[in-house]
């Protein structure tokens, strides 16, 4: 049987983002002073991740949203975009430094009024969230190598029938190596393992970007 996929190349995936991606200029600038940063811009979502973040939590309806992992803010004002006029993102991290541009940005593209931002451990905050408040869905993008407790943390947090992502579940291939290289390699390839037989949930897992998994809570 032949593959039944297509190799991205960086022209191929150029097109993707100007055919299927609309990026306004908050965005644009966004993604611009990310890059500013360096080699840590990688952690930054594709603008086609972020584009299909946005329909989906438009398609579910989505009110309230949890997301582990700020960064600069281009995913949690994706996610805004997408929610129902008075909905809210929950969103978590830890640095000072990177949620100081997130905060600006989350003011220019109008929706700062939808963001909750808490900034320390991610799993101290899933922690003291209450389950008695589901959240329609979640984003999961915060150290791979607490990605198990995260995902136990986030389906307590769901709604029945809602949606978690789960991004870099590939490691630029690593997953494929017969041992992972170090604690996030094992966080990851762990938690890949568990979904795939949790019939708590139904899940796909998809190429885009480094490789996202998306689970419904039945």
């Amino acid at each position: 049987m032949p593959d039944k996929f297509l190799q991205m190349t960086p022209e191929l995936h150029r097109y993707v983002v100007d055919h299927g991606a609309r990026r306004d200029d908050v965005l644009g600038r966004l993604e611009a002073e990310t890059e500013k940063l360096g080699e840590i811009a990688i952690m930054q979502i594709a603008a086609d991740q972020g584009a299909f973040m946005t329909l989906l939590t438009r398609a579910i309806g989505a009110h309230r949203a949890l997301e582990l992992g700020t960064f600069t803010g281009y995913s949690a004002i994706c996610i805004a975009r997408g929610l129902s006029e008075d909905g809210v993102v929950v969103t978590c991290d830890r640095s000072d430094e990177w949620t100081e541009i997130a905060r600006r940005y989350f003011d220019e593209a109008g929706v700062a009024d939808r963001i909750d931002l808490r900034l320390g451990p991610a799993l101290d905050t899933l922690r003291e969230l209450p389950s008695d408040e589901p959240f329609d869905f979640a984003f999961i993008d915060a150290d791979k190598a607490e990605y198990p407790d995260y995902y136990e943390e986030v389906l307590r947090l769901l709604r029945p029938g809602g949606l978690a992502m789960l991004d870099n579940v590939l490691r630029g291939g690593e997953v494929l190596e017969p041992e992972p290289a170090d604690d996030r390699g094992r966080g990851t390839r762990e938690v890949n393992e568990r979904i795939a037989v949790d019939e708590r949930v139904d899940v796909a897992m998809l190429g885009v970007a480094d490789g996202i998994t998306l689970v419904r809570k039945r």
